[in-house]
């Protein structure tokens, strides 16, 4: 818990979470620039948001990876060890895992999620479909240390974790996580991992900046949750949607940029927006299939196999924990 949520924690009746989210936008919009961490996209409303944009026909990730999985699924099985458990680091709806789950050999799935309500729903479905599997949910924020179901203990450990969400990272927290995944599934462990790849620019405009305006609703809905949650005033209709590519760095940044001169308050904190200022909300790096063996490698896990897609728009890998 960082300094802002300590404070926060002694004086209004939040529970830790809460008081972690609420140090984190306290710290973060204290910052020049401003900045919002994309891990609180995901309440109840922007976890169901964000599936509506994964079938958005701009948005090709989801879409593609599926195809991948689905043609690839016997290769992937092959690798996996019999009565293994999937633990899936920010487990969203179970499109994806249910792939797996049909084409491995599995005892049991940990889904961890920080969305506590959207997981255990999701959870349900799965033990009604899968009666034979163990489903074990961690309410958690797979980002920092967690700890495993002891259900789990004795099986060995295959990760998952799909969707362009490596991507969400800034390069060195990218390693970060991967090392502390590879810690927490342990020695042996395997996983099977997502990850976007370079492409035309256009496409990658499209896919944040769909016609539809869903990824609009799904980035301003985070001060929607400042407002329930932390007691904020947004004026949520004074600042627009913004993607852009940053081609220097290989990454899509989303922003929400102010229409006009104002003052937000949130828990007692003024913050000051000129007209025209950012709050950058996410980046999602792309990535080259070398950049990406690269950092692998630097986190302690080696490439076993690497797929993608015909257009190489998108690529999934199976890692194995180095020595």
């Amino acid at each position: 818990m960082n300094v802002h949520a300590a404070a926060l924690a002694h004086t209004l009746p939040f529970d830790e979470q809460t008081s972690a989210f609420a140090g984190d936008v306290i710290g973060n919009l204290s910052q020049f620039p401003k900045r919002l961490s994309p891990k609180y996209f995901y309440d109840a409303a922007g976890s169901e948001l964000f599936e509506q944009i994964t079938v958005l026909p701009e948005y090709y990730p989801t879409r593609t990876e599926l195809g991948i999985l689905r043609s690839r699924g016997d290769e992937i099985a092959a690798l996996i060890p019999k009565g293994a458990a999937l633990v899936e680091f920010g487990a969203g709806a179970t499109t994806k895992v249910r792939l797996l789950l049909e084409r491995c050999d599995f005892s049991a799935y940990v889904p961890v999620d920080i969305s506590g309500d959207f997981l255990n729903a999701q959870a349900s479905g799965l033990r009604e479909d899968f009666p034979d599997l163990g489903v074990y949910p961690v309410a958690a924020d797979f980002t920092a240390p967690f700890e495993l179901p002891a259900e789990i203990a004795d099986m060995p450990k295959v990760g998952f974790f799909p969707g362009s969400t490596l991507g969400n990272f800034e390069p060195h927290e990218a390693r970060a996580f991967l090392r502390s995944a590879r810690d927490i599934l342990g020695e042996d462990a395997q996983m099977i991992i997502g990850v976007d790849l370079e492409k035309n620019e256009r496409v990658l405009y499209d896919a944040y900046n769909d016609a539809a305006g869903v990824t609009a609703r799904f980035n301003l809905n985070v001060l929607v949750r400042i407002n329930r949650e932390l007691g904020g005033n947004f004026d949520v209709s004074a600042f627009m949607h913004r993607s852009i590519y940053n081609r220097e760095r290989h990454r899509i940044e989303m922003h929400l940029i102010s229409k006009k001169a104002q003052s937000v308050r949130i828990l007692g904190r003024n913050f000051s927006f000129r007209p025209g200022e950012s709050i950058h909300t996410e980046s999602s790096y792309k990535y080259s299939l070398d950049r990406f063996t690269v950092l692998a490698r630097e986190s302690g896990w080696s490439v076993r196999e690497s797929w993608t897609d015909r257009d190489q728009m998108f690529s999934v890998h199976a890692l194995m924990a180095s020595a």
